[in-house]
């Protein structure tokens, strides 16, 4: 990543965790600034990870040669447009982590600056994550490439031909850790109506949900052929997934997604 400013608006949880990986990667305390509207929050991360902090985004726009912008959609057209005179002509690099907000929207509060919109997970706060990136043709391939390393810092990430796939990616991954979440509840509830102790039921669901991830990733195999290894006729895990099928649990996953596309698409004003 060359010597370039990082900078960051905004530190809440999914900045702190970028902060977090980058640094492991290799990447100098010294070249990352972040600020918030929390002075507390800033104390906190300057003790914990040696960055340089400041109350003043507009501080941090003028410093940074890449300015990542980690505030709640909701905020982000007025953050933006308090930043837009502090870029001038320096033409940073603008990476976007706000889900819904669309690289025009972006562009038109700040100015006709190169933008890479992204959609991490919140597994990227244990780095774990899946990021969707898209970026406009303004953006140079070494800035691709940076903004690439930066969100790998914290899982896997993945470039998309056409801005609209990152709505795909936000039914998929971005709203994903939700759907397992739901299932992990699901099957807590049932183990305890089978009588097992709560601690005993949550602890066996948990394990068992990242142990199949884990199998999942490290095979060869895909998950219809590990679900088949596992599943013997007319025994225990047939009679269960026999009760999914019969439900339409393909059709409502389907749907789901569908319909957090569809949303993601709303929000975006696509």
């Amino acid at each position: 990543m060359a010597q370039q400013i990082i900078g960051f608006i905004g530190a809440g949880n999914m900045a702190t965790s970028l902060v977090g990986g980058m640094i492991a990667k290799g990447i100098r305390p010294a070249r990352i600034w972040m600020s918030d509207v929390s002075q507390d929050r800033l104390d906190e991360l300057a003790r914990q990870h040696r960055v340089h902090i400041s109350t003043d985004n507009r501080d941090i726009a003028q410093r940074a040669d890449v300015l990542v912008l980690a505030v709640k959609p909701q905020v982000m057209q007025a953050v933006c447009e308090a930043l837009r005179g502090a870029l001038g002509d320096r033409q940073p690099l603008i990476i976007s982590i706000a889900a819904g907000i669309t690289v025009a929207s972006l562009k038109s509060w700040l100015g006709d600056l190169p933008v890479v919109r992204c959609m991490p997970n919140t597994p990227a706060l244990v780095q774990a994550g899946a990021t969707g990136l898209w970026a406009d043709p303004s953006v140079s391939e070494e800035q691709k490439t940076l903004a690439g390393q930066i969100m790998a810092s914290v899982g896997l990430s993945f470039w998309f031909a056409k801005e609209t796939d990152l709505d795909a990616v936000t039914a998929v991954s971005g709203s994903g850790p939700a759907y397992f979440f739901l299932m992990m509840e699901s099957m807590i509830d049932a183990a305890r109506k089978l009588g097992l102790d709560d601690q005993v039921a949550r602890q066996l669901v948990l394990q068992t949900a990242w142990g199949a991830a884990q199998l999942a990733i490290t095979s060869e195999a895909g998950p219809d052929v590990l679900r088949q290894q596992v599943t013997s006729p007319g025994g225990t895990t047939a009679a269960a997934l026999n009760v999914f099928e019969e439900g339409g649990f393909r059709t409502l996953v389907d749907s789901a997604l569908t319909a957090a596309r569809r949303r993601s698409e709303e929000l975006s004003g696509q």
